[in-house]
This record gives structure tokens, sequence and C-alpha cells, in this order.
């Protein structure tokens, strides 16, 4: 499946599945049970343990049907350390220019970390494909629809954190183009059945 965007990516589906603490062993059943739920989007935290070996496995079984990479990522060196492993998005917790811009030099997909409109503006001009809106919890979906209102209008902002089935379509109905899901969706001891339900609540909430 080829999908050159992360427009492309969110129209499928608009949930980004952080999988926060998974452990190479287990992140290949992990990606079936999301792959099987239609999520196409899927993202390890820097974080983790071994990460690069999680992402070189997703990569490897999924490359072709997800769009597969890290979060957490601080420097520009993790971003070749990424690629290296077969990764094409590259997410950040905050406004790292020099992490975008890395990114978009290797024909990565970037979503960078932002809070204010000065931030939004700034990664917006180093060519982020997508903006983060974290944390989410610290805003509001008011928030998110003052920002949306200067932002251009195709630039897709996805809210990250403690974003949950309950309150997906308030965000939505601000503006929102996608989320990233982190415990809602996956938190370490989850099983692949346990993702999978998860993964159905979270669809189910999302309006048809």
């Amino acid at each position: 499946m080829s999908h050159s965007t992360l427009t492309d990516w969110l129209a499928l589906c608009p949930l980004v599945a952080i999988l926060r603490g998974v452990k190479p062993s287990e992140v290949e059943a992990i990606g079936d049970a999301l792959i099987a739920c239609g999520i196409g989007i899927i993202e390890v935290p820097l974080n983790s343990p071994d990460p690069l070996d999680s992402i070189t496995r997703l990569v490897a079984r999924f490359g072709d049907r997800a769009l597969i990479g890290a979060g957490t990522v601080t420097t520009t060196a993790q971003v070749g350390a990424i690629a290296a492993a077969g990764g094409r998005l590259i997410v950040t917790p905050h406004a790292a220019v020099a992490v975008v811009r890395e990114a978009k030099a290797r024909g990565m997909v970037a979503c960078p970390g932002f809070f204010t409109p000065t931030e939004a503006f700034a990664l917006i001009e180093a060519g982020a494909d997508g903006l983060k809106l974290f944390p989410a919890e610290a805003g509001s979906p008011a928030m998110l629809r003052s920002i949306r209102a200067v932002l251009p209008a195709d630039m897709p902002v996805l809210p990250v954190g403690g974003i949950a089935a309950d309150n997906l379509a308030v965000w939505l109905a601000a503006g929102a183009a996608g989320f990233g899901i982190g415990s809602s969706i996956y938190k370490p001891g989850d099983t692949p059945l346990a993702v999978h339900a998860k993964a159905l609540t979270l669809r189910a909430a999302l309006p048809r």
C-alpha cells in the first residue's frame, strides 16, 4: 500500500498507536492486533526497551501496510538511527526544528510536538508534515479551535496526552485531524487481545 503523506494515512484511520514500553519480543503480535483493527500508524517511543529492534521488526512485517517510526525523538542523530532501522515517521515531544529538518532531508514524515502558535509556525516553516499538540490534557479543545483558525488549513494537528474513547469527538469537532493514543491503546503488560479490544473501542468512538 503506497501512501506518501501523513494526511493519506490519517484518512485511512486517524489513530496513531503509541507503544511506549513495548518489548521487541511482543511487538509483532501487538502490531498484528493493531493492523487487524485498521490502525496503520505505529510509533515506538525511544524510551522503550530496544526501540530500534522493535521498529526493525515492525517494518519487516508491516512496512508495506503501515507507517512505522519512533516517538520521543530529541536529537538529529536519533533520526539517522531510526532511518537505518527502516522507520519513516519521526515524532518529537517538543518543538525541535533541527529534528524536523533532518527528518525531511531523509525523506521521512515529521510530526513534532508544539504547544503555542509560535512553536507551530516555526515547525511548519521547518517542513513539518503534521503537528502534535502536547500535552493535550494541559490544553483544551477550545485552545485547539483557536490555534486551528490561524494555521494553514491543510496542516494536520494531532492532540496527544489524555486522549481516550470518551473525548475523541470533542477534539475532532475542534479541528483535530488525528490522535496519538498511548495507554488507551497499549500499556506495558497488555496482551495482543487486550490491545485489539482497546483499539476496537477507540475506532467505535470515531464518527462514522
